[in-house]
């Protein structure tokens, strides 16, 4: 029915593709066992063994000896049982084997089919299985078609595709196919499809793997990133510090005349980069992270996590950043609310008369952000200075 080529086509798909051969043996059964039941009725009580090391597949089918019988498929009478051997009694399950001469070209089709199918999952799995290592890691692939918006890419050395969505894309960026890509591993799951990849270069997993990758210190240890927020395609925010006082965090990021930092920027496509070392008091971390803002003072509440910044009035803009973007970074960077003040706030009486922005936290999307709850356009100059 299969010659023993079939076999040995098992034994080089094991040694080559690293696929388990048992698993093939499992599927062929279950399919031929359907295929039989298809060909001589699907009440028909059957199954289909195969014996590798034989190089042999049988087929047995299964009745129950009856008083009477009701089911010719699935029942025997206890005479014909009996003729087959004299021990049987009501109860008994009579196995026997059955002829498989008009089954052999059916049995080839399907073991053929199974193969290919069998072929193609195990595959794919060994893949999926390969990628879900690299989860929360940065893997190079090549663009393979974009489909309204929806930029799907080649894993590099596998058969599997990631898929990255307009939102995990960085805005303004422009793919083509056949381009290389870094990307993010954000999440692996299943779906009716099968497993699904989801890759993003938009959130701040992204920046951090980039900085890992290109600066040694980070990588090893030495430096450490506290936090990162981002504003993709805009501007980050990234906190660094180390524990050895013989390295220069910063100088450590930016490289020997910024060459570091600015292959960074580079990759993000021009993403401007603010680098903030940290610090485990929260005032003097506040008023970094407000830079490029020069800060006066720092008040903070604790128990609110709230925070008051003063700033010299003509850097008013600067610390809170155009649309709010340098202040709603700090604050999520820091993760304490912030309120910007002018210098002359300070001598004014009517409230009134202040200008001010507050940022609260909130909760939005897997991220935590922050959302501007005074009107901006009532701050005057609201463009951020580079």
């Amino acid at each position: 029915m299969i010659n023993k080529d079939f076999f040995q086509a098992l034994e080089d798909l094991e040694a080559e593709k690293k696929i388990d051969k048992e698993k093939f043996i499992e599927a062929l059964e279950i399919a031929l066992t359907s295929a039989y039941k298809k060909m001589y009725g699907e009440a028909k009580s059957a199954t289909v063994r195969i014996n590798p090391e034989k190089n042999t597949i049988r087929i047995y089918s299964y009745k129950t000896v009856v008083d009477q019988v009701e089911d010719p498929d699935k029942e025997i009478s206890l005479d014909e049982a009996r003729l087959i051997k004299k021990s049987y009694k009501i109860g008994d399950m009579v196995i026997q084997e059955e002829s498989t001469k008009d089954f052999g070209r059916i049995a080839a089709q399907t073991a053929k089919q199974v193969v290919m199918q069998r072929l193609k999952e195990l595959e794919r799995g060994i893949a999926v299985s390969e990628i879900s290592e690299k989860e929360d890691e940065l893997l190079t692939t090549v663009v393979k078609r974009i489909d309204n918006g929806t930029v799907y890419v080649q894993i590099s050395g596998s058969h599997v595709e990631g898929i990255m969505l307009p939102s995990d894309q960085i805005p303004n960026e422009k793919y083509e196919v056949g381009q290389r890509l870094k990307v993010y591993v954000k999440k692996i799951k299943d779906s009716f499809r099968g497993p699904q990849i989801q890759v993003t270069r938009s959130n701040i997993g992204f920046v951090r793997k980039i900085f890992e990758l290109e600066i040694p210190e980070i990588a090893n240890g030495d430096v450490k990133i506290k936090n990162i927020a981002r504003d993709p395609g805009n501007r980050s925010k990234v906190a660094v510090y180390t524990e050895k006082p013989n390295i220069d965090p910063i100088g450590a990021c930016v490289g020997n005349h910024g060459i570091r930092i600015n292959t960074i920027v580079s990759e993000l496509n021009g993403e401007k980069i603010d680098l903030i070392l940290y610090s485990d008091d929260p005032l003097e971390y506040i008023a970094r992270a407000l830079n490029p803002a020069k800060v006066l003072s720092v008040e903070t509440n604790e128990s609110l996590m709230a925070s008051r910044v003063i700033v010299p009035d003509d850097k008013l803009s600067l610390a809170i950043g155009k649309n709010g973007q340098n202040v709603r970074l700090a604050a999520r960077l820091t993760g304490w609310k912030i309120e910007v003040k002018p210098e002359s706030a300070l001598a004014s009486t009517d409230n009134n008369e202040a200008k001010e922005v507050e940022y609260e936290l909130v909760e939005l999307d897997d991220d935590d952000s922050f959302q501007a709850l005074d009107d901006l356009e009532e701050i005057s100059g609201d463009e951020n200075e580079e």
